[in-house]
């Protein structure tokens, strides 16, 4: 009885220790390795996303998010690097590891706080509706009908569907939507469809440099938004130490300069 009872207590034993190594390595496997323990950032952007981020015509990459990426790398002592991605892919990039930060005019909304931690937000924006100057579309009803395009994934998209009535109410029953902006309002140039919904800091710099009297803004827009960086959920020391800087950079003036060199006055959000 005793050698049996010895036995049991062996094997018991052995047993709460192996549930004890296979808890403690689970434990350790789900930590999450601080973005901070890198020496390089790789920014993962949409580089056709003028003037936040895209490529200019010696196809180098360059934008205001670009500059105050390089700005705010600096001062976490970081070197960077950016990445060009599928945007409808970004969030799954991002928790993959493949990259460490979603950068580049990344609107800030519920659905993406469930899958990736943000940032303070840096601008504000709205997403607008943009037609070309001789249309008749001048409201937002008179989408009714229309084919109306908008980038696939895009924060404009759910901006449009939280108005479900009138996005049914499109020509195919939803937008017509595309891999950038920059294709959309191609189309819209080429008259293939009617309307385009995009966020007005790339409308605006489209129109600067296609012509202010080809295109038109409409009053009524698809509501107003943030711009934020998309930081790995649950990543609180990167989330702190991006914040910190960022409020740096605004006292030292850096932001000012970034936003004056982009939109010509400083458009930033301002951090108490």
């Amino acid at each position: 009885m005793k050698v049996k009872k010895i036995i049991s207590n062996i094997i018991l034993g052995g047993s709460i220790l192996s549930l004890s190594i296979s808890l403690f390595g689970c434990s350790k496997s789900n930590e999450i390795e601080s973005t901070l323990s890198k020496d390089t950032l790789i920014v993962g952007m949409d580089d056709a996303f003028a003037p936040m981020g895209f490529k200019d015509e010696n196809g180098e990459i360059t934008g205001f998010d670009i500059d105050l990426a390089k700005a705010l790398a600096t001062k976490l002592d970081k070197e960077v690097e950016f990445q060009p991605i599928d945007w409808t892919m970004k969030e799954t990039e991002l928790n993959s590891g493949n990259i460490d930060l979603i950068w580049n005019g990344y609107t800030i909304n519920d659905d993406r706080k469930k899958k990736v931690d943000f940032s303070v937000p840096y601008l504000k924006n709205q997403q607008v509706i943009v037609t070309l100057g001789n249309s008749d579309i001048k409201t937002k009803n008179d989408l009714n009908g229309k084919k109306v395009g908008a980038q696939n994934e895009s924060s404009a998209i759910s901006a449009m569907e939280k108005e479900a009535e009138l996005y049914s109410s499109f020509n195919g029953g939803s937008a017509i939507t595309f891999e950038d902006n920059n294709q959309a309002l191609m189309d819209l140039e080429a008259g293939r469809i009617d309307a385009v919904v995009a966020d007005e800091i790339l409308v605006r710099y489209y129109i600067s440099l296609k012509g202010e009297d080809k295109f038109n803004i409409l009053d009524e827009n698809f509501g107003e938004e943030e711009y934020g960086v998309g930081i790995r959920k649950g990543d609180t020391e990167m989330v702190e130490a991006f914040n910190k800087a960022y409020k740096e950079l605004q006292d030292e003036g850096r932001l000012a300069e970034i936003s004056i060199k982009w939109f010509g006055e400083d458009i930033t959000i301002k951090e108490n």
